[in-house]
């Protein structure tokens, strides 16, 4: 059974993969635009973790900001204890000041450390948009050689296609034909109209001619 969807499984993915190839073949610059926006995605998703990165970044600035202060206020405290011969509080105050002291320099080097990945990821954000916009470039180039090779495919097709030519001189042959009918109809018309009233003029003379040798 396990062999049975194994091979139904790689029966599948080829079908799949020569669909792909069929699909490129006809038309590559719809798959292009599919791997396109497919790395805009990838080109986003770094947008919002470099983002992420800056505001944690932010984050650990303020946090080492307040451990620090906290620790020098601590040991402003304890310095006060200490001349005021308050034992106790000094203790106290200065085991503040050594933990929030000691949580500042975590904080500092977490700080430090998220302030260089986040350089770090600025710039290869950078170089991911400068890659995509070459892509964007390089896609207008290949449409733009696709549409002139289009072009010439569809011109070259009638220019050289018998088929092509004698479909259009055969209509033309057609168009001759249909107006040669109609420009001999227009002129048996114009003779025969000519004629009916030439004669019409001859039996109007020779009506006269009768009528003045009968007087």
């Amino acid at each position: 059974m396990a062999k049975l969807f194994r091979r139904l499984k790689e029966t599948i993915e080829a079908d799949f993969h020569e669909i792909l190839d069929e699909k490129e073949r006809k038309n590559p610059i719809s798959v292009l635009n599919q791997y396109l926006r497919e790395c805009e995605k990838e080109v986003e998703k770094v947008r919002k973790l470099v983002e992420r990165q800056y505001l944690l970044s932010e984050e650990f600035t303020r946090e080492y900001e307040k451990a620090a202060e906290l620790a020098e206020k601590r040991k402003h405290q304890a310095e006060i204890a200490l001349k005021a011969n308050e034992e106790e509080l000094h203790n106290f105050a200065s085991q503040e000041q050594a933990q929030y002291s000691e949580r500042a320099e975590r904080l500092k080097a977490s700080k430090e450390n998220a302030v260089k990945q986040l350089e770090e990821l600025e710039q290869k954000y950078e170089v991911m948009q400068h890659k995509l916009k070459d892509m964007y470039i390089k896609r207008m180039e290949l449409m733009g050689r696709e549409n002139i090779t289009r072009a010439h495919h569809r011109m070259d097709k009638v220019v050289s296609s018998n088929e092509f030519s004698s479909k259009s001189f055969s209509r033309f042959g057609e168009i001759e034909q249909y107006l040669d009918r109609l420009e001999h109809q227009v002129n048996s018309s114009y003779h025969r109209h000519t004629i009916d009233a030439r004669i019409a003029q001859l039996e109007k003379e020779m009506q006269k001619e009768e009528k003045h040798s009968t007087v």
